[in-house]
């Protein structure tokens, strides 16, 4: 690395709220140039590697840039790349778009692409990619608008790491607390716990963007208040609608819905002891709960049942009976239970959150469901942050989680199926999953399209049996927004988490 480097992987990825803490100036009137957004939670930080939720990810997609984005139809297209391919060595080359600036005005130069991949893939790293960064042997810059990728064996989905709202591209001289980004919008105040006001970039790299001058985050955890304040009028746009409120807002004529299935629910498990180390009484689980209920109770109809691996419908890896691996059978869950040693049951707690309605709901379906089959559940309940930091602690029997895959390509799925990789709040604990883990890998390294969608389906088998997570409900994920609110698209799939990144291009008709 570089000798002009100020900071070191661990003070930067473990750098607190990495925003200024600046107030945010009193309501003034409604200005045509600012868009409000109801944010379901304050972020619990800002690092930019490192997962806190999708709400903090709202904001880093929007401060930050990486090399690839997602377009209106769930492609991938180029960002601070314009174009990138394999060699004839199996090596990732990215040509980087000239004129891209960071927002202290510095360059954003192939020796930044360099260095943030390596803080990504270090040693005492905590970045949520940090397992798939490591599968990198080194990354070299034949010129300074040239990032060569060599990898330690051939890896098929490597350009769709670079889309994840966790991955991106620093200044490679930032200071530990002030990670500097050149994204759209840079952070120019915030209330701790309340609000977070985003102001435009104006050397943002793409002509004529972003559209409007401020982006103005409010909090509102209670998500009855978020679809108040937008039916009031008090913000234009929120995330994560309720679904009890989808058809209100599709009926008001000021108001518009857009809502996607992909993201979906699941439960995880602490592996590392106690009875959920038995793949058998994980199966005893995924067999004891019927999805419909939860589809009904959490969403009102607005999903489907998830009986399997999170696989998407309609792709080349989605197999209709692997789908219902997983189906609702209370005689083969006791059965397994009693194969398991545990035939009068056990108690246990079951950890989900009072932030959002869905993992509470979701809980509560489950709790009743287990009930049923012996496995008595006592309901955690904590703040968002709360949850995340007890999840990758670690500190849970069962957990309710909510995700959508990073991409729809099977590999996008790591972040649940991959047991092998560090601890985050969003996948089990503990748990030894090593013939899924094997074929995720296998998966990575083959390019020939028909030998991966063998694999994959090899991987759901391993999946049905060892079960590092279980799959409960796909749920339709909605944005609310003012009618004349223009060019945000939801996207489908696993790439909906990165949909918001169009609040670049947003402007009120």
């Amino acid at each position: 690395m570089s000798n002009g480097i100020t900071t070191s992987r661990r003070s930067l990825l473990g750098a607190a709220a990495a925003l200024p803490f600046l107030r945010m100036p009193a309501r003034a009137q409604k200005q045509p140039d600012t868009l409000i957004f109801g944010l379901s939670t304050f972020p619990p930080n800002l690092q930019p590697w490192v997962s806190t939720g999708a709400s903090a990810g709202t904001i880093k997609l929007l401060t930050h840039g990486s090399l690839l984005s997602y377009d209106k139809q769930g492609e991938l297209q180029g960002e601070l790349a314009e174009s990138w391919s394999v060699d004839g060595d199996g090596a990732w080359v990215f040509k980087l778009r000239q004129g891209c600036v960071f927002h202290n005005g510095e360059p954003v130069t192939a020796e930044d692409v360099k260095w943030s991949i390596e803080q990504i893939a270090g040693e005492r790293s905590t970045a949520y990619m940090r397992a798939q960064f490591q599968s990198i042997a080194r990354v070299e810059i034949p010129d300074p608008a040239t990032v060569r990728i060599v990898t330690k064996e051939p890896m098929a989905p490597l350009p769709s790491w670079f889309v994840n709202y966790n991955v991106f591209v620093i200044w490679r001289k930032s200071a530990a607390n002030e990670p500097i980004g050149c994204g759209p919008y840079r952070v120019t105040a915030q209330e701790r716990g309340s609000s977070i006001e985003l102001t435009k970039f104006d050397k943002f790299y793409k002509p004529g963007l972003p559209k409007l001058r401020t982006l103005r985050f409010v909090v509102y955890a209670d998500e009855n208040l978020r679809t108040a304040a937008l039916q009031s009028g008090d913000v234009d746009m929120i995330e994560y609608v309720p679904w009890q409120s989808m058809a209100a807002i599709e009926a008001d004529p000021r108001l518009k819905l857009d809502a996607k299935d992909g993201p979906f629910m699941d439960i995880l498990f602490n592996g590392s002891k106690g009875p959920f180390a038995d793949a058998r009484v994980r199966r005893a689980v995924a067999h004891a709960v019927k999805r419909e209920d939860i589809v009904k109770a959490a969403f009102y109809g607005r999903g489907a049942s998830l009986e399997g691996v999170p696989i998407t419908p309609g792709t080349p890896w989605y197999d209709e009976q692997l789908a219902h691996g997983w189906n609702y059978d209370p005689a083969r869950s006791k059965a397994l239970l009693a194969e398991a040693g545990m035939a009068d049951g056990f108690q246990t707690t079951l950890l989900a959150t009072a932030t959002y309605g869905m993992h509470k709901d979701t809980a509560e379906v489950v709790q009743q469901h287990l009930a049923a089959v012996g496995i008595q559940c006592e309901l955690r309940l904590p703040d968002w942050a709360t949850r995340v930091n007890l999840g990758t602690r670690g500190q849970y029997e069962i957990a309710i989680h909510g995700t959508s895959a990073d991409s729809n390509d099977p590999d996008g799925l790591s972040a649940v199926l991959d047991t092998s990789l560090a601890p985050t709040h969003g996948r089990s604990f503990g748990l030894k999953a090593p013939r899924t883990v094997e074929l995720m890998a296998k998966g990575r390294t083959e390019f020939d399209q028909n030998k991966r969608v063998a694999i994959y389906k090899d991987m759901q088998h391993a999946a049905l049996e060892e079960v590092p997570m279980v799959g409960l409900a796909w749920r339709s994920q909605g944005y609310g927004m003012v009618k004349n609110l223009q060019g945000f698209t939801n996207l489908a799939g696993g790439a909906g988490t990165q949909s918001v990144i169009q609040l670049e291009e947003v402007v009120f008709g």
